[in-house]
């Protein structure tokens, strides 16, 4: 069965691989992302009617207001959102600023929860037979217990704030028919990757990533609500 899924941060990396991987399944696929231009570029790689380009910033109220007119304005459902979007700093906790810390959590949690918010009456459907899915992609460093790296306190204690918001969320709206969950994922070799770790070789590859967040979004409702599921067979 062909869903409509929504992923943001779709102009690079995973999100970049995974709106491939899903228009190619023939999923429809509606791609978020303030990068007007590598948006372009993901369109140009694809040439579907399936793909729906929206620019914009979950970072912002304005642009959170926009994406949930226009898709609402192409859509009366959505049977999946992935909360992909991220940013990162890498700085010494001593020489972080306030805005560092306010850029950070804009995106990583406020914009996912507030896209979230913005989307819910798209995603309710408690008569139907399956749940709609929010995936929230969280980081090892969010998890309890994890090896955590210097320099990375903002970007590990943002990923972390996303994962107990996954778990209240999936309590909220258990009786609406929608699941919610959190796939805390470890290396990849992606541009943000790269700035955290220069120099280190991520396990895998975006497009293998995509893969397992793909199946694990279109399938992961049925067996799991409320879980934040490591995927990761590395430190970092």
């Amino acid at each position: 069965m062909k869903k409509k899924i929504v992923i943001t941060g779709a102009s690079s990396g995973i999100g970049f691989a995974l709106s491939k991987l899903l228009v190619e399944q023939g999923h429809t696929v509606f791609a978020i992302s303030r990068n007007e231009s590598r948006l372009s570029s993901l369109a140009s790689s694809l040439s579907s009617a399936s793909l729906h380009l929206l620019v914009g910033d979950i970072s912002k109220q304005q642009s959170l207001q926009s994406i949930h007119t226009s898709l609402a304005g192409h859509t009366d459902h959505i049977d999946a959102l992935i909360n992909n979007a991220g940013t990162l700093i890498h700085k010494p906790f001593s020489e972080l600023t306030f805005q560092n810390w306010l850029d950070i959590y804009s995106t990583n949690v406020f914009g996912a929860a507030m896209l979230t918010s913005a989307l819910l009456p798209l995603l309710k459907r408690p008569d139907a037979k399956e749940k709609s899915h929010v995936v929230n992609i969280a980081s090892m460093g969010g998890v309890q217990g994890s090896t955590k790296f210097a320099g990375l306190s903002a970007y590990s204690s943002s990923k972390g704030a996303l994962c107990n918001f996954t778990e209240c969320l999936a309590e909220e709206l258990k009786n609406d028919g929608v699941a919610v969950n959190a796939l805390a994922i470890g290396s990849v070799a992606t541009e943000m990757f790269s700035a955290a770790f220069p120099g280190f070789k991520a396990a895998t590859t975006p497009e293998k990533m995509a893969e397992f967040i793909a199946e694990f979004t279109l399938t992961g409702q049925n067996f799991f609500n409320g879980k934040i599921l490591p995927v990761s067979n590395s430190t970092p």
